[in-house]
C-alpha cells in the first residue's frame, strides 16, 4: 500500500471511490450520494485543486482509501485543522489501512503553519471509527444528537480533537 497526496490527475478515481462511500455507507457523511453522483469530473478535479490537503491510499493503481484535511482560514481559527470524507473501501476493512491514512494526515497537519489541533466528526454509530480515531489519541467533548437526518432517521455525531503538541 501506498499513500500519497491526491491531485486533478487522480479525480476519477477519487470520484468512483467517494460516491462508493457515499452510497454504500450515507450515514458517515454530511453529503449524500444523490447530491454528489451528478458531479462532474471538472467538479472533483477542482475539490483536488483546492488548499485542501485530500490524501489516499493505493493498492497498485487501484484507490481504496481517501480522507481530507483542511485548514481553518479565519485569523482567530488558524490554530485549527479538521478532518472529513475519511473512508476507506470496504473490501479493505480491518488491513489497517484507515490507520495509516490518519497517521498521515496527522502529519500533514502537524507541517502545516500555526497549526495546534485538528478536529473531526464521527457516527456514534460507527464504532470502528470511533475506535480507530480513539486510538489515534482523539477525544470526545461534545455530542450533536441528530446530526443527520436521512429518511425518518436520525444520527448522533461524536465530534472529536487531538491536541499536536
Amino acid at each position: 500500500m501506498n499513500i500519497k497526496r491526491l491531485d486533478s490527475t487522480h479525480a476519477e478515481l477519487y470520484k468512483k471511490l467517494r460516491l462508493k462511500g457515499l452510497k454504500n455507507h450515507p450515514s458517515a457523511f454530511g453529503s449524500s450520494y444523490e447530491e454528489e453522483k451528478e458531479f462532474t469530473v471538472e467538479e472533483f478535479k477542482s475539490r483536488l485543486k483546492s488548499e485542501f490537503i485530500t490524501l489516499g491510499a493505493f493498492k497498485s493503481e487501484q484507490l481504496i482509501g481517501i480522507v481530507t484535511l483542511v485548514k481553518e482560514k479565519k485569523n482567530k481559527l488558524k490554530h485549527r485543522a479538521n478532518i472529513y470524507a475519511m473512508y476507506v473501501d470496504s473490501d479493505y476493512h480491518g488491513m489497517g489501512i484507515g490507520k495509516s491514512l490518519m497517521k498521515e494526515v496527522i502529519k500533514e497537519a502537524k507541517e502545516l503553519d500555526e497549526v495546534e489541533q485538528i478536529y473531526l466528526s464521527v457516527n456514534r454509530e460507527n464504532e470502528a471509527a470511533r475506535k480507530l480515531y480513539n486510538s489515534m489519541g482523539f477525544e470526545t467533548f461534545g455530542v450533536d444528537k441528530r446530526a443527520l437526518k436521512i429518511g425518518d432517521t436520525y444520527y448522533d455525531e461524536e465530534h472529536m480533537m487531538l491536541f499536536l503538541s
